[in-house]
């Protein structure tokens, strides 16, 4: 969506910006925010879907384009459902509350295909796209990680929530229904806990992660475990420290300080478990899959569809902590893991360790040049990868794809947390003799417009 510039603050008679209009919801633009027209001129309206008449108010505008803010629904879309959250039409967080959970997947399945067509790839192979069947996610409380803001205002008072929809300001949160219990109803206790610290402003944000763990008393079954990084922005003293020990010993959380010098707080015994008894050791710094539950399937899925033999050879980039290498060990000859940090490569190599798993390595390599001709690759790039799997961050994988096509291998599994830069990736794939085979959508973030793919591409012969 473009940039507007800020509403004149001069009074002039009544002008558009102020008026109420009463207008029809065209469509959803790739954001789920609802677009209307106005002489022409896009209207874009968050939290309204398609073929509603609502009536809003023009706040902003550019040239060709405004911004509206939705005061009332006036013919409200068939699939319109009323939002759990009672901070929904503030918080940031979530984009499609008010959506059915059906509506959300077909709107994620048709923004992949929107993009698929606007990144060059013809029309006629979006159209033919072999969908499978969606990887869904619990529709609440699935979330694991959060960071959650503190603010102060000049008495001292905090607000402890999210930031609110395009703007740094916070929501004062009292619960969040995607967050795993019991982190969802975390907030007052923290707003409680706060307003009795001696040195107020002393807080900056709050990670919260929520793992699973051995029952102390029944070993077969799992117990949930809360972490709490607390950053502190100033110095905590004795009090204020035994105060947080204090609930967290009341509330069964783990609690570490960040003080802020420059060093990170890196709490190193969190876990969490995948396919095959797999445990996968992590710190709170470290990327880990939100969705534990769609993790889950997901990497169970990318066996299924790579179909492992026992005498593959598996290239995994973007490899993290061995999300996906670790389970595809098991099943092949040999596993090659290359991450473009060296602190995730030393720990993805310590979990193949701790699982008694030594058919797997883990090297690192900048996977955004062409590490086909780097010495440093030597090592592990002339191995005959019969199969690739990539799952990279939002920027995609391109120079790594090109990368993919001078090695010739057959099989490639991408997994996208952005649908444009998939298409764009796919697009090198396909003008390079690949084909696709499957495509289903990974639905990680229930309630939001993100969109997560997993493709699986086949060299023709």
């Amino acid at each position: 969506m473009a940039n507007f510039f800020k509403v004149s603050t001069k009074k002039p008679h009544k002008t558009q910006e102020k008026q109420k209009l009463a207008v029809k919801i065209e469509k959803l633009d790739l954001n789920g925010c609802g677009v209307a027209y106005l002489k022409s001129k896009p209207i874009f309206i968050n939290g309204t879907l398609p073929n509603e008449n609502v009536e809003v108010r023009v706040v902003e505008q550019k040239n060709k384009y405004a911004l509206g803010k939705l005061l009332k629904v006036i013919k409200a879309n068939k699939n319109r459902v009323v939002p759990k959250c009672q901070h929904f039409t503030l918080c940031g967080g979530c984009d499609l509350q008010h959506f059915d959970y059906s509506q959300q997947l077909s709107f994620k399945k048709n923004k992949v295909i929107e993009l698929f067509s606007r990144s060059g790839i013809a029309a006629n192979v979006a159209e033919e796209l072999i969908w499978q069947e969606p990887i869904k996610s619990l529709h609440w409380h699935y979330r694991r990680k959060a960071r959650i803001g503190v603010q102060f205002d000049k008495n001292s008072q905090a607000t402890i929530g999210f930031r609110q929809k395009a703007t740094n300001q916070l929501v004062a949160v009292k619960s969040c229904p995607v967050l795993v219990e019991p982190a969802d109803n975390i907030f007052p206790i923290l707003k409680e806990l706060i307003a009795k610290l001696s040195v107020k402003k002393s807080i900056g944000h709050i990670d919260v992660i929520c793992t699973e763990e051995p029952h102390l008393e029944k070993s077969y079954e799992l117990s949930k475990k809360l972490t709490l990084i607390v950053r502190q922005i100033r110095a905590i003293n004795e009090h204020d420290r035994k105060l947080w020990l204090e609930y967290a010993h009341n509330n069964q959380w783990h609690i570490y300080f960040q003080e802020d010098k420059g060093s990170v707080c890196a709490t190193n015994d969190l876990s969490y478990q995948l396919v095959d008894d797999i445990q996968i050791n992590f710190s709170n710094t470290d990327f880990i899959q939100i969705n534990q539950q769609v993790n889950l399937v997901m990497v169970e899925q990318a066996l299924t569809w790579l179909i492992p033999e026992p005498n593959d050879h598996i290239l995994d980039l973007f490899c993290g902590l061995g999300n996906f290498s670790l389970p595809l060990a098991r099943k092949v000859s040999c596993v090659v893991g290359v991450e473009g940090v060296q602190s995730m490569v030393d720990k993805a190599n310590t979990n193949a360790q701790f699982n008694h798993i030594d058919n797997c390595r883990f090297f690192q390599a900048d996977l955004n040049s062409e590490w086909v001709t780097s010495q440093k690759a030597d090592e592990w790039v002339k191995s005959k990868f019969t199969k690739v799997l990539l799952d990279p961050a939002r920027a995609g994988a391109e120079l790594a794809i090109e990368q993919i096509i001078k090695l010739a291998i057959p099989t490639v599994l991408y997994i996208s947390c952005e649908p444009t830069t998939l298409a764009r990736d796919s697009q090198l794939l396909l003008l390079s003799g690949y084909k696709i085979e499957k495509i289903g959508l990974i639905d990680m973030f229930s309630q939001t417009k993100h969109v997560e793919t997993m493709v699986l591409f086949k060299r023709k012969l």
